[in-house]
């Protein structure tokens, strides 16, 4: 089928490799703008951006969608359908509608809940055992569309925000390939959402981030892996009398118990409301990620003490 492609970081690029392979036209890309990265703030093209450039695709960044400019030139590509996958910008009534088949987007939730920008990491952190993605044909709602395909996959005690989007994308690649083939040979039937159960995944915030070691256990340890490895769920310790922020990036709930925040152990195992969690990986900021036994040789953390 012939084909826009819509999207910008890693989680994307997994469809737009298997829309290619699959044999589709992709006769363009859309992607946000480079932007400055790095400590040199050179412009940096999205990893989508890259893809599309090594697949020889044309690429497409404006900055937003709705000039009349901008929706002629879209109209202008005469597609059957335009895939939309974290794009990041909001597509005009008259861009969804110019494709014969509209506009079908990828989301990595089991919708309606999670409606929004971040589904994964607001899984974890609610302790939903189970999640997965879907393809929905798209409408001026925020993901509100009925759905066509779902896959799931549970949510286990190990995986981080980050294991989940890698496992996401490759699920939604494949989801995707799936709706396009019915899609080109078949009647595709959409499914309208329940009005029941609906949760969104707000944007995440400064508020999010700092642990409160007063929560229960579970919730601290759902809490740092789905905010891992970014932004990293963050607390301070008390370093020769100065304040020093450190992420949690890995940790498992445990047995133990209490003052909130103190030290019960040698390795990291720390009181909570209920329970203890056990922080396994961390980073102090301004150093590189480590083991717990390697931050506390370099910091004179002791059982007992409190972090913050």
């Amino acid at each position: 089928m012939r084909l826009a492609f819509m999207g910008s970081p890693d989680f994307a690029v997994p469809s737009l490799k298997a829309l290619i392979a699959a044999g589709h036209e992709v006769v363009c890309v859309y992607s946000q703008p480079p932007r400055p990265a790095g400590r040199g703030k050179n412009l940096r093209n999205t990893p989508v951006h890259d893809a599309a450039l090594e697949a020889g695709i044309d690429v497409r960044h404006p900055e937003s969608l709705k000039s009349t400019e901008e929706k002629a030139a879209f109209a202008a590509l005469n597609l059957d359908v335009a895939i939309v996958v974290a794009y990041g910008l909001i597509l005009p009534k008259a861009v969804l509608a110019a494709p014969m088949h509209g506009c079908i987007n990828v989301h990595g939730s089991l919708l309606p809940r999670w409606r929004g920008a971040a589904p994964m990491q607001r899984a974890i952190m609610a302790g939903d055992d189970v999640t997965g993605v879907q393809t929905m044909q798209m409408e001026a709602g925020l993901d509100t569309g009925p759905v066509f395909l779902t896959q799931t996959t549970p949510i286990t005690k190990s995986d981080t925000a980050g294991t989940l989007h890698d496992r996401l994308a490759e699920l939604g690649a494949d989801v995707l390939v799936q709706t396009m083939d019915i899609l080109e040979h078949h009647k595709l039937t959409p499914i309208p959402q329940s009005e029941l159960g609906v949760t969104y995944a707000h944007k995440l915030g400064p508020d999010d981030a700092r642990i409160d070691w007063s929560q229960p256990a579970d919730e601290v340890d759902c809490q740092i892996r789905g905010l891992s490895p970014f932004p990293g769920a963050w607390f301070e310790i008390d370093q020769n009398g100065e304040r020093v922020r450190v992420k949690a990036l890995m940790s498992a709930e445990e047995d133990g118990s209490g003052e909130p925040g103190t030290l019960l152990d040698d390795k990291l195992l720390i009181a909570c409301g209920r329970g203890a969690v056990r922080l396994s990986r961390v980073q102090k900021a301004g150093k590189s990620a480590c083991s717990a036994e390697d931050f506390l040789r370099g910091n004179s953390l002791k059982t007992g003490e409190a972090v913050y």
